[in-house]
């Protein structure tokens, strides 16, 4: 039986160009070495890859894409324009989770505890004293990859931090620093994956640790008791429900020592480089990377309602 025609999706003109090249390479690899003919699609602009996808005609769309248009809800509206299934979330819950501070009062709505933060605008700012707690957060309200976001310690550092953030959005989060273990849970289908603790080199979990191998330890599943590691993967779910995500999707968290756990942001096509943490969850559940990647293909054949009309997988 011939199996579903792939294109894999990747590149694109966001400022996380260079790791969804990663992901997508790698995902593409695992697609083949599951027997998948697999197309790879990079772009320079929408009018570009709608042309592409015309002349390749795929049953399934690979999103690899990263940050703006590909996490953003762009890419699934083109791909519902041209009824072309695809992986991952439908374009509104896509929207939603890349737009930080939106997304938060959707997780307050639904019992979530999430960090105090203030929300700062281009229009508005004039590089004022802020009163907060330090150290804190600042990061722009919808990037990803940790991109433009800084971990301040000190007053001085604090407008810097926001004028920085600014350059890669108008909205700019500056959220309370919580002191505590970080975890993610990755969602597969539906259902919450072992727990992967963060230990970075860094002081922090920055850039630099997140795609450096070597920079951080992952210990999945991770040490955490019990009723904690129960909870960090029900508010998961609860988070994965409430933007109205699909198929898959990975919840970042802190842990604090007595407390709810608090979620900093729902990643709703998660990295899927070497050092990514949703491969690493699938692994320890016994689910290797290539059937991560056509577990993913076969939920959005699913979502579409496509598997019974498409080709025999």
């Amino acid at each position: 039986m011939n199996k579903l025609r792939v294109a894999v999706v990747l590149g694109g003109f966001s400022s996380e160009r260079g790791i969804s090249l990663r992901s997508g390479a790698a995902a593409a690899a695992a697609l083949e070495q599951a027997g998948y003919p697999v197309t790879l699609l990079d772009f320079q602009t929408p009018d570009e890859l709608r042309n592409k996808l015309r002349t390749v005609s795929p049953d399934c769309v690979f999103n690899a894409l990263h940050g703006h248009f590909g996490e953003d809800g762009g890419l699934q509206r083109l791909l519902d324009e041209l009824s072309i299934p695809y992986t991952g979330s439908p374009a509104a819950a896509c929207a939603l989770s890349m737009d930080k501070h939106e997304a938060r009062a959707v997780f307050q709505a639904a019992g979530l505890r999430v960090p105090a933060a203030r929300v700062i605008r281009r229009r508005e700012w004039a590089r004022q004293i802020i009163a907060l707690t330090l150290p804190a957060v600042v990061k722009p309200a919808r990037q990803g990859s940790s991109i433009g976001m800084s971990i301040v310690e000190d007053m001085l550092s604090l407008a810097n931090a926001v004028d920085y953030a600014l350059t890669f959005d108008d909205t700019v989060l500056i959220e309370e620093y919580i002191h505590g273990r970080e975890v993610t849970v990755g969602i597969l289908d539906e259902m919450p994956l072992p727990v992967v603790e963060v230990v970075p080199k860094n002081k922090y979990y920055d850039y630099q640790a997140k795609y450096t191998p070597g920079m951080t330890e992952y210990r999945v599943p991770a040490d955490v008791p019990a009723p904690h590691y129960a909870a960090v993967q029900a508010a998961a779910l609860t988070a994965h429900r409430a933007l109205g995500c699909a198929g898959f999707s990975r919840v970042d968290f802190i842990l604090p020592s007595a407390a709810a756990p608090v979620i900093l942001e729902l990643n709703a096509i998660p990295g899927m480089t070497a050092t990514s943490l949703l491969p690493k969850a699938a692994a320890a559940a016994g689910i290797s990377f290539a059937q991560l990647c056509e577990c993913m293909i076969l939920a959005g054949m699913r979502a579409a309602g496509s598997l019974a009309a498409g080709r025999a997988v």
